[in-house]
């Protein structure tokens, strides 16, 4: 008799642990909208993201660095001129794939040509030996290995205006 009972015991335990994991995959988060009731009133959609529960004031204030108007900015890029786009590269971003999509799927007068079993593309303005793009897929590592916005507002005009006399060069 204590055996069986034993065996039911250990059958229980064992049914929670299985139901606690089979929670954890259906439900990782903390706040489990299936599990809570007040996910599924008309409020909680609307609730500020930002304020706690127990209404304290919120720990995370979100900031902006730019104005709405500098959001909706309209820059219009002038590929036959002095204008020049510098990518730059925030690793585990989608960097590479965007970086990719530049050379490879933009629609300009001259697009950058990429041949196979190359990873540079040349991307030269309309008539002249000048590229239009600053990245790793059309100019290589020029300021190493992820270069960060300091490394870059260095580097660039010096890799890129290094041919020409200085009266030529243009101001960026």
């Amino acid at each position: 008799m204590e055996d069986r009972s034993h065996k039911v015991l250990l059958a229980l335990v064992m049914l929670f642990l299985f139901a606690v994991i089979v929670l954890q995959y259906v439900c990782p988060g903390t706040e489990c909208q299936l599990l809570r009731l007040r996910a599924f009133s008309p409020s909680a959609a609307a609730a500020d993201p930002y304020r706690a529960e127990d209404e304290t004031p919120a720990r995370f204030v979100p900031r902006f660095n730019f104005s709405a108007g500098d959001l909706l900015r309209r820059v219009d890029f002038n590929i036959k001129g002095d204008d020049l786009i510098v990518f730059l590269h925030i690793q585990k971003t989608g960097g590479t794939t965007f970086g990719r999509h530049l050379v490879r799927n933009i629609q300009l007068e001259q697009p950058c040509e990429c041949r196979a079993g190359q990873k540079k593309c040349t991307c030269h303005r309309p008539g002249k030996r000048e590229t239009w793009l600053f990245s790793r897929f059309s100019t290589g590592w020029s300021c190493g290995l992820h270069a960060d916005w300091t490394e870059l507002t260095n580097c660039v005009p010096s890799v890129v205006d290094n041919k020409k006399e200085v009266r030529l060069r243009p101001s960026r």
